[in-house]
């Protein structure tokens, strides 16, 4: 006699695992198949720092923004909401460059630091960080709308320079302003955590500005700084101001040599370079620092179903015995 057969559903529960990626360089994210949201972390390339004879600005650091749930972004802005996104599903990766430094020789129309470029993940919703303003030299070069960016660059001692930041990105860099004789320096370029230093006025040497500091991010484990500015070069003979912790690099020593660039995939701002007029030895300023996109996929539980076919008389044994579950 044939035995009657019945099916049954059961259960496996399990676990999709937390996924951090991080892009050094565009790409594509790929999200695992059961992935809805993410965390991200997306910086832009830091500015670079004026080329100089004396004086000027350090490059601003690249827009931060963050999603990691109590940390912050740029600016002093609160973390933003995590992104939505569809599992299994490529979305496009652009990491931007750090801004040229100033140029050496000197010219009228690229001595100040170039702006950064941006960078953004491209979910459904793109997220977009603003390259980091250039320094300014002298009578304010670059213009205005370079030395604007997600942090600002420092201002030179030939003028005073607004705010240039971009709210919830960063902070401005620092002011300059000529008080005549050998008072002057470079404004600190602004980080993603401060401004940048302002010049005193009236000063009391000749000295360049600190960067502004990064903000320190978990993702991947460890607090790591990021996006931090540059730092400006002193006037003649002054010493330099230092880059922000998060990456930004340090004007050029005794107003002498090249700025030190921006770290690599930080963000960070590039220093102001400098050179003193006996003999006239003009430098460029650094280069700012590539940004970089970090993502983190948080883990999902989930149960997966799975029919089976179990003939009666097992199932009778299995209830009977106390064995069976649903």
């Amino acid at each position: 006699m044939p035995r009657l057969i019945g099916a049954v559903q059961a259960t496996i529960p399990g676990t999709q695992a937390v996924q951090i990626t991080t892009f050094n360089a565009s790409g594509t994210l790929t999200t695992q198949p059961r992935t809805t949201e993410l965390q991200y972390l997306v910086i832009a390339g830091g500015g670079g720092g004026s080329g100089d004879l004396n004086g000027s600005g350090g490059g601003g650091a690249g827009g931060y923004r963050s999603s990691v749930p109590g940390e912050s972004s740029g600016g002093g802005a609160s973390a933003e909401s995590v992104t939505p996104v569809s599992g299994g599903s490529p979305y496009p990766v652009t990491v931007g460059a750090g801004g040229a430094g100033g140029a050496f020789p000197p010219t009228t129309d690229t001595t100040g630091g170039y702006k950064g470029s941006d960078s953004t993940l491209g979910t459904p919703s793109p997220i977009t960080s603003t390259g980091g303003g250039g320094g300014a030299y002298g009578p304010e070069q670059p213009s205005p709308a370079s030395r604007n960016g997600g942090s600002g660059g420092g201002g030179s001692y030939g003028g005073g320079v607004a705010p240039n930041n971009v709210a919830n990105q960063g902070y401005p860099g620092g002011k300059a302003t000529y008080n005549g004789g050998d008072v002057n320096g470079g404004g600190g370029g602004g980080g993603a955590g401060a401004a940048g230093s302002d010049r005193p006025n009236p000063a009391v040497n000749q000295a360049g500005e600190s960067g502004g500091i990064g903000v320190a991010s978990s993702i991947t484990g460890s607090p790591v700084y990021r996006a931090g500015g540059g730092g400006g070069t002193g006037r003649f003979a002054g010493p330099e101001g230092s880059g922000g912790n998060g990456g930004g690099g340090d004007g050029a020593p005794n107003s002498q040599g090249k700025g030190q660039d921006g770290t690599t995939n930080t963000g960070g701002g590039g220093g102001a370079g400098g050179g003193v007029f006996a003999p006239l030895n003009p430098r460029a300023g650094g280069a700012g620092g590539s940004g970089v996109v970090i993502t983190k996929e948080p883990a999902v539980d989930f149960i997966e179903g799975t029919s089976s076919c179990w003939d009666l008389r097992t199932v009778y044994r299995e209830v009977k015995s106390g064995s069976w579950t649903n």
